[in-house]
């Protein structure tokens, strides 16, 4: 798959089989996300694989106990707010029972984390799209990046003091087959030319 190819039918996957993710694609999309830009050239990136059920389930738990607590305010950012309602029902799994998680995690005092992690993210998902895995990009560990809860969980798994987590990433193979790959158009992101 050409790179435009790759790039213009990514798409988000949110309902995955249970086949699971073999260690030479895993590695592949890992290494594109490795091989991302960042600020100064500095690599700071952590990137954090889980695979492990158990700690995908725990951390589904901790999260949705976590939102749960919160409560929305008006003019709150809209996924945000819907990860608060959903956390208040009775089934909430924030990474979607993806086989595999990929945390990206920065320094906290680095001025790129949030760019630099984000550049990763985008990285990974062209690579999982062309080599037929499903991805979704996940924010619910960077907006509880502050939660002593979620926080202390994460350094059990190797996260660092020096560290929060910034993005993270769902992957696996789409529920029916490949992902969706039909290119939406844009009816945002305009241009503006300056010649």
């Amino acid at each position: 798959m050409r790179a435009e190819e790759a790039i213009l039918t990514r798409r988000s996957t949110r309902v995955y089989s249970d086949r699971p993710v073999e260690q030479e694609k895993l590695e592949q999309v890992l290494e594109a996300g490795r091989y991302a830009p960042s600020g100064g050239n500095n690599q700071t990136t952590h990137f954090i694989v889980i695979r492990n059920q158990e700690i995908l389930a725990e951390l589904a738990r901790l999260v949705k106990q976590e939102f749960s607590k919160m409560e929305e305010t008006p003019g709150m950012y809209k996924s945000l707010a819907g990860a608060i309602r959903r956390s208040k029902g009775e089934v909430y799994v924030f990474h979607y029972n993806a086989p595999v998680l990929i945390l990206t995690a920065n320094r906290i005092e680095y001025g790129n984390n949030i760019a630099d992690c984000a550049c990763c993210l985008e990285n990974m998902m062209i690579e999982a799209n062309a080599l037929d895995l499903g991805t979704c990009w996940i924010n619910q560990l960077k907006w509880l990046n502050e939660n002593e809860v979620i926080t202390q969980y994460l350094r059990t798994i190797g996260l660092t003091e020096e560290e929060r987590v910034y993005g993270a990433l769902s992957v696996g193979y789409a529920k029916n087959g490949l992902p969706d790959r039909k290119a939406l158009p844009r009816t945002g992101n305009p241009v503006s030319w300056v010649d």
